[in-house]
């Protein structure tokens, strides 16, 4: 692991750090926040997964969670979005599929294969990076995110119930076999079998009878996204059939942007740290 930088900010340090993944067969650079703490302290740590488009500097320079951070004394990491390199294949001039829409899924199709293994990535590989490079509390994680990253945290955690303490998400993909964004990313990634498709699929992964205790989501209602890629509707209605206790916050007014995020990403953290501490 190469340390890129290490800055002081809101009582703690924000790093960026980069490593040579397995998984992907790249470079791969995230960010992590650690408050300070005691020597020895374990902290329990959240992990932020962004949207299409993004990297890993989305957050740390837009998302105003260090304080929030600091205050919890919670951990949080913020990887990239898919693989990056001259040979990693690419989409050009398609912003929601290839470098930057990796989609949080293990590619099964060529030429995406072999570099696009986001969910081997985010789910083993970088947690246990950061359990090896930073002090924390493997026992107490979270996970939370936006867009196409919202999509990732409510899967992942879906998958892994015994793993997460909590999850959230903001203006989330929840049924991405239902919408175009969803089925452009999974059908040239996965293939055409759709039924390989639902296990990176919220709503079809609670249909399927995946549980998580509870979920909370903010929504912006001036979300452009909305009607044609979100439809948080799907997950309201698949949680209450399941019987998940589901806080949906649809915020008036607010859009897309990190305008949206970093106006309520401390209430998120506020929300894993009660279910992290507890």
């Amino acid at each position: 692991m190469e340390t890129i930088s290490k800055t002081r900010s809101h009582g703690g340090t924000q790093w960026v750090c980069s490593h040579a993944s397995e998984a992907t067969g790249t470079d791969m650079t995230f960010a992590v926040f650690v408050p300070d703490h005691k020597p020895d302290e374990r902290l329990p740590v959240l992990t932020y997964l962004s949207g299409l488009t993004c990297t890993h500097a989305n957050v740390m320079e837009k998302g105003e969670y260090r304080a929030a951070c600091a205050k919890h004394g919670i951990i949080l990491v913020a990887p990239d979005t898919s693989p990056r390199g001259d040979d990693v294949p690419d989409a050009e001039d398609e912003y929601d599929f290839g470098k930057g829409a990796g989609f949080y899924v293990d590619a099964t199709q060529e030429p995406w294969a072999q570099h696009y293994r986001m969910r081997s990535y985010i789910e083993n590989e970088l947690p246990a990076l950061i359990a090896a490079n930073f002090p924390v509390d493997t026992a107490r994680q979270s996970i939370t995110g936006h867009s196409m990253g919202g999509h990732g945290a409510l899967t992942i955690a879906l998958r892994n119930p015994d793993r997460f303490r909590s999850v959230s998400a903001f203006a989330p993909i929840v049924a991405p076999i239902e919408v175009p964004w969803g089925k452009k990313a999974l059908g040239r990634y996965l293939g055409d079998d759709e039924g390989a498709w639902r296990e990176y699929d919220a709503v079809a992964l609670i249909e399927d009878g995946a549980r998580v205790p509870e979920l909370l989501v903010d929504q912006g209602t001036a979300d452009n996204f909305l009607e044609e890629q979100l439809q948080t509707h799907r997950l309201e209605q698949a949680c209450a059939s399941a019987g998940i206790n589901t806080e949906i916050r649809m915020q008036e007014g607010y859009d897309h942007s990190y305008f949206f995020i970093s106006s309520f990403l401390a209430d998120h953290i506020a929300w894993h740290a009660a279910r992290l501490k507890g």
